[in-house]
């Protein structure tokens, strides 16, 4: 029987500056994305790289992969994916949406508004660039068998992620929902000891029994104690 894969592709990195780290030191920080192969969907692929502008290259001295080789050295080709879902539209999970025109791109409504409405947000020309075919979605959606997007708000509005039902458990990709493993493990306990405040998606995440939860600036992943 054919199972669902998940497979990291790596887009880079990028130095994020002292003044957002909340160290006073610089950090940086990797670009990842996930093919996800499904047997009857084809390749879906969560997040496309960083996308190219003077004043962030300023700012975050980014080393970028451009999307075909991220994509080979994961064991595909552009030309496989069927489907895009962005974690959220800042310019560093978007980057290669323009290489993607006539691909559904899964995006929530409250991050299209945010996108189009704040300059700031994202780099306009990722989102609704020629050829753009935007999927709107408002809350959770299926969009394979097996395979759905989950409203993870936080580090944006319109922040989701995609959760992954395989026949050997379930896997999430949770994108920046935290930037990195060990936030979401804080926030696993806290949700587990009754301390502190965590996002209120969190019980439902947890509620799937992943046994992988995977993210967009991390080599690790988090899995259950």
């Amino acid at each position: 029987m054919n199972d669902i894969s998940v497979r990291r592709v790596n887009y880079g990195y990028f130095i994020r500056p002292a003044e957002e780290t909340g160290t006073g030191r610089p950090r940086v920080e990797p670009t990842l994305g996930y093919v996800v192969t499904h047997p009857t969907a084809g390749v879906i692929l969560v997040d496309t790289g960083m996308g190219r502008d003077p004043e962030v290259d300023a700012w975050y001295n980014p080393t970028r992969i451009p999307l075909p080789a991220a994509l080979k050295s994961a064991g595909t080709d552009i030309d496989e994916v069927k489907a895009v879902v962005n974690c959220h539209l800042h310019f560093d999970h978007c980057g290669g949406n323009p290489n993607l025109a006539g691909r559904p791109v899964f995006a929530q409504t409250a991050e299209l508004a945010l996108a189009r409405a704040q300059e700031s947000h994202t780099l306009p020309e990722l989102v609704d660039h020629p050829g753009a075919r935007i999927e709107e979605l408002t809350g959770e959606a299926e969009i394979a068998p097996g395979v759905f997007i989950v409203p993870t708000p936080g580090h944006t509005a319109g922040h989701q992620s995609l959760v992954i039902k395989k026949s050997d458990g379930t896997v999430i990709v949770a994108g920046q929902s935290h930037d990195n493993a060990t936030l979401f493990t804080s926030d696993v306990l806290g949700h587990q000891a009754g301390v502190g405040t965590q996002p209120l998606w969190l019980a439902h995440l947890l509620s799937l029994d992943p046994k992988q939860v995977l993210f967009a600036h991390d080599n690790a992943i988090w899995t259950p104690a």
